[in-house]
């Protein structure tokens, strides 16, 4: 079983899951900006942050050989806060480089009229910059939220087939995929998804255009749910082309829309700035 996981936060994870996530299977992750958990205080932290999504963790997933990409953005939590937003206008040198698959996490926290301006730009520059977009559906009432997202998408430049509508569910999963944007679903323990309940949404709407996730961050989550929920899928009567089109070829095709997508990357032999993380190997 190959997996290619489309939005994982490795930043917050260990080298054990790089080795645990490559033996179960994974290949390929992006990796989109996020927030941190706790309110940055100015915009150079988020530049550090980028440079590391296009230095330093590529150099560290590619020595478990895995492929790491990212998405870059301001993230909807942040979006409203002054001392960040001025992010937004650094963007676009950040969006030239060829680690960056598509503009992300964009999208709503809490639907604020700052989020609406942050979310719209951002749809704009995917557009200019010939990216995809990966957008955050809020986790708070999530229909009216997802109906908000694609209002917002359907009056931007950028077509609703270059969108991927993320942390869907049961109640979103039809409006979305009626309005031609891709659909993600995050698997994660006590929230968003289980194994389970994703196998039953796919016996109902399909594969085409599903993208499964583990969306693993600082919280209590699981690298390996990907996996589990092809398991689960097999188990239920799929077969292992559906699982492969859930779980590889529709994350490639997502993000082979940038023309960015390196999926052949060979483990480095130099140190990234004189950092090396094969301590205790052989």
């Amino acid at each position: 079983m190959r997996i290619f996981d489309p939005h994982i936060h490795m930043t917050s994870r260990t080298t054990d899951d790089y080795e645990a996530m490559h033996a179960a299977g994974v290949r390929a992750v992006v990796e989109p900006a996020f927030w941190l958990g706790q309110p940055r205080t100015s915009p150079e932290s988020f530049y550090d942050y980028f440079d590391a999504l296009l230095g330093w963790e590529p150099f560290r997933a590619a020595q478990y050989g895995i492929a790491h990409h990212c998405t870059l953005a301001l993230n909807p939590k942040e979006a409203g806060d002054p001392r960040c937003t001025p992010v937004l206008d650094e963007l676009p040198r950040y969006l030239l480089k060829d680690h960056v698959v598509a503009v992300g996490e964009t999208g709503y926290d809490s639907m604020t009229p700052a989020e609406d301006h942050a979310l719209a730009l951002q749809l704009t520059l995917a557009h200019e910059f010939g990216l995809p977009a990966l957008v955050h559906t809020p986790h708070r009432d999530k229909l009216a939220g997802l109906r908000r997202t694609i209002d917002v998408v359907r009056e931007s430049p950028l077509a609703a087939d270059r969108v991927l509508l993320d942390h869907l569910n049961e109640t979103t999963v039809k409006e979305a995929k009626d309005s031609g944007a891709w659909t993600g679903f995050s698997i994660y323990p006590d929230t968003k998804m289980d194994p389970h309940r994703m196998v039953a949404i796919l016996q109902e709407y399909g594969t085409e255009k599903v993208l499964v996730n583990s969306a693993a961050d600082w919280g209590r989550s699981d690298p390996l749910l990907t996996r589990t929920t092809g398991e689960a899928m097999l188990a239920a009567g799929f077969t292992e082309d559906d699982v492969d089109q859930v779980l590889w070829r529709n994350p490639v095709a997502f993000y082979g829309l940038s023309g960015r997508l390196d999926l052949d990357r060979e483990a480095p032999e130099a140190l990234h700035e004189g950092n090396s993380i094969l301590r205790g190997g052989e």
